[in-house]
């Protein structure tokens, strides 16, 4: 939306949101047939900010305004939306909105929409709007395994003889105003073969004078992404590099195309969120998603979590008899429990993220183990201690005190430890430790706490 508008909104955190008077606005006018009106309150708004809204619509106010406005979605709102989201808004479209919508898209994010759609028929709609070169890029794209490099790529590539001058290319440029992608970064050099060898950034090729060879002001930083490389990878090597965009190349090394930033960006968010969500087991998905379709998504871990919860109980149930006993211990060791828990959240959550940043390998991790360790140890004695007062006030008893002192340390350290090496040996099972981490570290955590909380009272207590 407009800037100032935005900045009427109060608070940093919501500096570029939506205003939500837009929300009933917008739903006014459909009710109104009102389309003069819903074109001025569209017409300042970004593409993402229009994405944003018909993300906060339900799905039948989204069928109305589509029905009433297609012209609310074109290809960049389209690209903008939710991978969960797209399908059905694609699915809501008359196919002649859906065609005017795609034609003036990079190939790209063609594709990316192509891999969202089941429906055939959309999909050859889509196609059929494309021009016969258009077409076959996005095709030959398509041939790419998912999520490769060459899915992500663009065919649109501004390349050059690697012996041209500075005026040569400048001269060039000019001359193909309407070849030329939305938006680029570099001039690709090229041998005669089409391998790339070089590039060179739009800054430096306007400060050199026209007579400077291309060879000379070339980038000192030049990756060249193979096509069949997983987009994972692509989005690394753009962070670890500091890319702006790099050619992708077939097996022969010819250039088939070119990944720019903002694709590369876009993976590595996608990447980071879907660690979150798995930390969470609650896999992909949006708010958008119906009823069903996130039961059925959360429904395996709950399960998960239900067989792990069995197994710490069956660890209580062998201290029956000292839980009856001593009431005091049923106070008491959920605590245990429950600081192991978070601690070895803290600790899988730092390693989960370093595994998928290539900041934890094999060089380096008996020291972040031993540091995590310490970490859960320097925790463990410092609540111990806090624990072991808690326990001669309350219930004034100073072997009950150093029982849940000496628990809670070993716990902690369990916990540090698990955090780390449960997701790295999941890694080395080349299984995601972000989907399975949680409940291995869970269980861990619960067994060993109750086990050295009950075991430790039924061996000095009675």
């Amino acid at each position: 939306m407009a800037l100032d508008e935005l900045q009427e909104i109060e608070g940093p955190d919501d500096a570029y949101a939506l205003d939500e008077s837009l929300y009933d606005d917008v739903l006014a006018c459909v009710m109104q047939q009102d389309g003069e009106r819903l074109q001025a309150l569209f017409e300042p708004l970004h593409p993402a900010d229009i994405a944003d809204l018909l993300e906060q619509l339900s799905h039948s106010e989204r069928e109305a305004l589509l029905g009433f406005w297609p012209d609310t979605v074109d290809g960049e709102v389209l690209s903008e939306l939710d991978e969960a989201l797209r399908e059905d808004v694609i699915s809501l479209l008359p196919e002649t909105a859906l065609v005017d919508a795609v034609r003036d898209l990079e190939s790209d994010d063609v594709v990316d929409l192509l891999e969202d759609l089941e429906d055939e028929e959309q999909q050859e709609a889509i196609l059929d709007a494309l021009d016969d070169a258009d077409r076959a890029a996005v095709e030959e794209a398509l041939s790419y395994p998912e999520e490769s490099a060459g899915r992500l790529m663009q065919r649109e590539v501004v390349r050059v003889p690697e012996f041209w001058s500075v005026g040569e290319t400048i001269d060039y440029l000019r001359t193909q105003t309407g070849e030329l992608p939305g938006q680029f970064y570099h001039v690709i050099l090229v041998d005669p073969r089409m391998h790339p060898v070089g590039n060179v950034t739009l800054g430096r090729l306007l400060a050199a004078p026209r007579a400077t060879k291309l060879k000379e002001i070339v980038e000192e930083t030049f990756v060249q992404i193979p096509a069949d490389q997983d987009e994972s990878e692509v989005a690394y090597a753009f962070n670890q590099y500091h890319l702006i965009s790099a050619p992708v190349v077939d097996s022969e090394g010819r250039l088939v195309g070119v990944i720019t930033i903002d694709d590369a960006m876009a993976v590595l968010e996608e990447e980071a969120e879907e660690d979150i969500l798995r930390l969470a087991g609650v896999g992909e998905g949006s708010l958008s998603d119906r009823i069903f379709e996130t039961t059925k998504r959360r429904f395996p871990w709950l399960m998960v979590n239900l067989v792990t919860a069995i197994l710490a109980s069956l660890v209580i149930a062998q201290f029956e008899d000292t839980i009856a006993q001593f009431v005091a211990l049923a106070v008491l060791m959920p605590i245990v429990a429950s600081m192991g828990g978070n601690a070895g959240t803290q600790s899988l959550t730092v390693a989960v993220r370093a595994l998928a940043t290539k900041d934890l390998t094999g060089s380096n991790l008996m020291r972040v183990v031993v540091r995590e360790a310490g970490v859960g140890l320097v925790n463990g004695l410092i609540f111990a201690l806090v624990m072991g007062m808690v326990g001669l006030f309350w219930f004034d008893s100073v072997a009950l005190g150093g029982i849940i002192a000496v628990a809670m340390v070993v716990n902690l350290v369990i916990a540090g430890l698990a955090g780390v090496l449960v997701p790295v040996a999941l890694d080395r099972l080349q299984i995601d430790p972000a989907l399975a981490s949680g409940a291995f570290v869970t269980t861990v955590t619960d067994i060993v706490g109750f086990f050295a909380f009950l075991g430790l009272a039924a061996a000095v207590l009675l």
